[in-house]
């Protein structure tokens, strides 16, 4: 939890949760573990029961897991792929009190198909999260999974970034800033979490050019504490009714990147003194190729 004072609310403390960390290592060697333990090969052709699949993923009834699996399926035709050269259908005999036994429904699934399921899952789940990179990548080498799952987890923080910037947006409109001012107001918080730097002191620092985006370049953690600061701003202007016009509501913001900053520092991380990361864009672009390039190596599996 980041702890930080609300003002002039009559509340002393009020506590926030904290951004959320990537995957534990841990985590992610037992993921990579039960996954390879459950591919199966025909005919040089790599696939994946959908029951297994199932208990992988994380969903404990076969009818939710349906759904997400039909979802899946429409979204392989709509981008036009043969169904049945990836949603193989098949029985799986299973045992029943007192000896007997029976069919029940199961699916042969290719890499393409797995990772078309993933991607329509819950994606809170940390299975569904590791299962996107698991299918995506062409090798299934643990070191790259980590390595695409850290880039998801960043893009995925600097969109909810762009999310809490127009919500904070939103609510400063409605307390008397304009565009203009809401873009001061930012500069002036940029200045207080990275210790007296301002927006374009980062781009210098980290080569960013002109015309981009400082958030694009920064590491996932910045981008969590600079959405942290903004929920908390958000979240104050709301509730108290006196902070109107730029300068009340421009002091709230510098305090709180201030706060923020203070528990990044106290953690040991300074904003100011972290390198840059690849532009995201690059890597959102090089994500969708790899995607595209799933259904185009794989063979059919019914035969």
């Amino acid at each position: 939890m980041l702890v930080v004072r609300t003002p002039r609310t009559g509340v002393d403390w009020v506590r926030f949760p904290a951004p959320r960390q990537s995957m534990d290592k841990q985590i992610i060697i037992k993921l990579h573990k039960s996954f390879e333990d459950c591919s199966h090969n025909k005919d040089g052709v790599e696939f994946w029961h959908a029951r297994d699949l199932q208990k992988l993923l994380g969903y404990d009834e076969w009818r939710n897991f349906e759904n997400v699996i039909n979802k899946a399926k429409s979204v392989c035709t709509a981008s036009r792929q043969e169904v049945e050269d990836h949603f193989v259908e098949v029985n799986k005999m299973i045992s029943l009190p007192k000896g007997a036994s029976r069919d029940i429904p199961d699916a042969m699934l290719t890499r393409y198909a797995c990772y078309l399921i993933a991607q329509n899952g819950d994606h809170r789940k940390d299975e569904i999260a590791f299962a996107m990179t698991y299918f995506a990548v062409q090798t299934r080498k643990q070191e790259i999974i980590e390595q695409r799952l850290a880039q998801l987890e960043r893009i995925r923080a600097r969109e909810k970034l762009s999310f809490s910037e127009k919500l904070l947006s939103g609510v400063l409109f409605e307390r008397g800033v304009d565009r203009q001012g809401f873009a001061r107001i930012k500069s002036k918080g940029d200045q207080a979490l990275f210790g007296g730097n301002t927006t374009q002191d980062m781009k210098n620092k980290l080569g960013v050019s002109k015309n981009r985006v400082l958030a694009d370049f920064l590491p996932s953690v910045t981008i969590k504490a600079k959405d942290l600061a903004n929920e908390i701003t958000s979240f104050n202007v709301k509730k108290d009714v006196r902070l109107k016009g730029e300068a009340p509501i421009s002091g709230e913001h510098i305090k709180n990147n201030q706060n923020v900053r203070q528990a990044l520092v106290k953690g040991g991380i300074v904003p100011e003194a972290l390198m840059s990361e690849e532009d995201i864009r690059k890597i959102e672009r090089k994500l969708k190729t790899e995607s595209r390039k799933l259904p185009k190596e794989v063979k059919r599996l019914k035969k």
